[in-house]
């Protein structure tokens, strides 16, 4: 099954930058938003610790997740 997944991104954001590369290993296609370029993000989906990782419209991370619950999010 296909899922949406965006990722919430801020500039030099460190940790933004480890879940990119974790869903890169992974093969899980995945969009990755600037929230200070597309505020509306943050309206819909407020987190306070970036990265946010959103799947099929509902926030499901805020951090680094652990691969393992990510998996069975998308699975």
């Amino acid at each position: 099954m296909n899922h949406k997944i965006e990722i919430l991104t801020t500039p030099l954001c460190g940790n933004c930058k480890v879940v990119e590369t974790m869903m890169d290993e992974m093969n899980i296609p995945c969009e990755v938003i600037d929230v200070t370029e597309k505020p509306e993000y943050l309206e819909k989906h407020p987190i306070f610790t970036a990265p946010g990782v959103v799947i099929d419209d509902k926030l499901e991370f805020t951090g680094i997740p652990k691969k393992q619950e990510l998996l069975k999010k998308i699975s």
